[in-house]
């Protein structure tokens, strides 16, 4: 039966695999980009996610079958929390009067392997603890130390969207409205957003020390965009508050064996 999916980031990488592989099975896909796709609009401010949601509502005639969230910068600067976080979590919660009107709603968003990275806990507070302008405030004296330091806006953006995944997955909003609300965190993505970072030898070792990925190497974006399809098919009757990560091993071989051990008796 075909669905009503809205796609962020649709213009390129996974969002774009996702909206085609959307459209090839019969679906009905409305981009959010800042150009080239249904709805154009910037997700880096409050006024332009309102505008792109309710405008994504209108398109989609006020019911939505499923949200995928891609969209997503990886530059060392402030506005990549706003981006990958704020632009995530506002858009989505704009769209719960639409998901609400399906009969099989779903939700899934993009994370990162970099969630599992050194972050700024001070910035992970701050988003989720909805506060932009105090996460833009810090996220600025990160990136005045160089992009080493100002990567955390990053890895911080993708640690505090998979834990406001887990949070509110469970809530009377999603878990009470029958959403299922889950999160994918790829390793290394072939996308345009990595090409010149991984076309030189210098740029694919230091990328490889920090996700390591022994099975099957750099993966490409059409193994994000099936994980992501079926978490909003109408087959994800339980799953909830996941990050699955869909990285080639990075997890398992930067974390091991036993993720379990915080719930051991001491």
């Amino acid at each position: 039966m075909s669905r009503t999916y809205v796609v962020t980031g649709a213009a390129s990488g996974i969002g774009a695999a996702t909206a085609a592989t959307l459209r090839d099975a019969g679906h009905t896909v409305i981009g959010v980009d800042l150009d080239g796709v249904e709805v154009s609009g910037d997700l880096s401010t409050h006024a332009g996610r309102a505008e792109a949601a309710a405008r994504a509502a209108e398109v989609a005639g006020g019911r939505i079958d499923a949200v995928i969230a891609c969209a997503g910068i990886s530059a060392p600067i402030a506005k990549t929390f706003s981006i990958n976080f704020f632009g995530v979590t506002e858009f989505l919660t704009a769209l719960l009067a639409a998901l609400r009107e399906s009969d099989a709603p779903r939700v899934a968003v993009v994370s990162s392997m970099a969630s599992l990275q050194p972050v700024s806990a001070e910035l992970v507070d701050a988003g989720l603890a909805g506060d932009e302008p105090r996460a833009l405030e810090i996220g600025e004296a990160l990136a005045a130390q160089g992009p080493e330091v100002g990567f955390l806006n990053y890895s911080s953006s993708k640690r505090a969207v998979s834990r406001w995944v887990r949070r509110q997955s469970i809530s009377e909003a999603w878990a009470g409205s029958g959403i299922p609300l889950n999160a994918v965190a790829p390793g290394t993505v072939i996308t345009p957003m990595t090409k010149d970072l991984l076309a030189t030898p210098e740029g694919a070792a230091m990328v490889d020390s920090a996700v390591p990925m022994p099975l099957n190497y750099h993966q490409p974006a059409q193994s994000i965009a099936d994980l992501l399809i079926w978490l909003t098919s109408e087959q994800n009757t339980h799953m909830a508050g996941q990050t699955i990560y869909c990285d080639g091993g990075a997890d398992a071989t930067l974390r091991g064996d036993d993720i379990w051990a915080w719930n051991d008796p001491s």
